[in-house]
C-alpha cells in the first residue's frame, strides 16, 4: 500500500518507540532484529507462544483455486457481489469454530471505478477517501494482484487448520469495499483475528516488512481499547513468524527497526472490534523487494508465515 490514500497517510512525526515493541518481537525471534544477516540466522526460530506456536503445513493448491503467478489482471471485469468469499467449514482440525478474516488490500478493478473510491467515509474519527488503486512495482505488477494471490494462499492453508476463512473481497465485487465496510465484514463475523494484506510504494532503497498496529483510539464511531492489547499479540506472532518463514528483515525506514508500527489513523483498524492488524510485505518501489514480491514461492512463503503467526495467536 503506497503512503498516499486513505489509510495510509504519511505518519506523524513520533519518538523512538524502541522499548515494548521492540522487546516484544525480540522475545519472537531471537536476536535483536538489527539486519538482513540476523534475521537469516533465525529462519526456524519461533515465536515466543510457547505451547500455542503451531507450523502451518504448506501444500500444493486444490487445481480448482490454485492461486499462481498469472491472477486475474486488472482490467478483468468482475461480478458485482457484496458478500465476503467464506470457506466451507472445515471438519476438523486445531482452528475448528474459529473465524479468520483476510481483507486483501485494495481490488484489482478499482482504478476503473475512480469516482466511487474517491468519495469520503467516515473512519470513525474523521472523513476518509473510500479506498485507493494500491501502488505497484516500477514493471506495473500491482499491488491489488500481489494482495489477493497472497490472501488466497492464506486461506488454503488455514482451511487446513480446521478455520472457516472469509476474505473482505475476492476479485468478486466492481471495486472496494470501501475502508469502513472493511472493518464491519470482520465484526460481522465475529472474527477471531483479522489481517490486511498489503505492499508498501515507499521510495527506492526503503526495504522490508511492517506490521501496523492499532492505536488506542475512541472518538467518534471509533473504540478501539479493547482490541489493543490483542492485537498487539497478533502482530507480533504474525511478524515473528513472517521473518522465520520468509528470511525478510523488519522495515529499514519505519517501525525503528523492529517491524512493529502504532498508528490512529487507518479507518480498518479504527472501526474494528475484534483483533486485526495490516502487514505491508515489502516495498513494491525498491528492485530488490519486487523481485520478492512478483515471485510465486515467495509469495507462497510470506502467506505461510502470516498463516503461522494467525495459528500461533490463536492456538494461545
Amino acid at each position: 500500500m503506497s503512503y498516499v490514500g486513505p489509510d495510509f497517510e504519511p505518519p506523524q512525526p513520533r519518538r523512538s518507540r524502541r522499548g515494548p515493541l521492540t522487546v516484544a518481537l525480540a522475545a519472537l525471534v531471537p536476536g535483536a532484529l538489527l539486519g538482513w544477516l540476523v534475521y537469516e540466522t533465525v529462519g526456524g526460530s519461533g515465536d515466543g507462544g510457547g505451547s500455542g506456536e503451531a507450523t502451518v503445513r504448506s501444500s500444493p493448491p486444490a487445481a480448482s483455486s490454485t492461486p499462481s503467478d498469472d491472477a486475474k489482471e486488472p482490467g478483468a471485469s468482475p461480478s458485482s457481489s457484496d458478500a465476503p468469499a467464506t470457506s466451507a467449514p472445515a471438519a476438523s482440525g486445531p482452528l475448528k469454530g474459529k473465524v479468520v478474516v483476510i481483507d486483501p488490500g485494495h481490488n484489482p478493478s478499482n482504478f476503473q471505478h475512480t469516482t466511487e473510491i474517491n468519495r469520503k467515509v467516515n473512519i470513525g474519527t474523521n472523513w476518509k477517501e473510500c479506498d485507493t488503486t494500491g501502488t505497484s512495482t516500477n514493471d506495473g505488477y500491482t499491488e491489488a494482484k500481489f494482495t489477493l494471490d497472497v490472501a488466497r494462499r492464506m486461506r488454503m492453508l488455514l482451511e487446513e487448520q480446521g478455520a472457516t476463512v472469509k476474505l473482505t473481497q475476492d476479485d468478486d465485487r466492481p471495486y472496494g469495499p470501501c475502508v469502513d465496510e472493511r472493518a464491519r465484514i470482520g465484526n460481522a463475523a465475529k472474527a477471531d483475528a483479522v489481517v490486511s494484506v498489503h505492499a508498501d510504494g515507499s521510495g527506492a532503497g526503503n526495504r522490508g516488512f511492517h506490521v501496523i498496529l492499532p492505536g488506542a483510539v475512541h472518538a467518534g464511531a471509533a473504540d478501539t481499547r479493547a482490541i489493543v492489547g490483542p492485537s498487539r499479540d497478533l502482530g507480533e506472532r504474525v511478524a515473528g513468524r513472517f521473518v522465520a518463514v520468509t528470511g525478510s528483515a523488519p522495515s529499514n525506514y519505519i517501525g525503528d527497526g523492529s517491524g512493529l508500527v502504532t498508528r490512529k489513523d487507518l479507518g480498518g483498524l479504527n472501526l474494528s472490534t475484534v483483533p486485526k492488524v495490516f502487514i505491508e510485505c515489502g516495498n513494491m518501489r525498491d528492485s530488490k523487494d519486487a523481485a520478492l514480491l512478483t515471485s510465486g514461492a515467495w509469495r507462497q512463503k510470506a502467506a505461510q508465515g502470516i498463516s503461522e503467526g494467525i495459528v500461533s495467536f490463536l492456538r494461545g
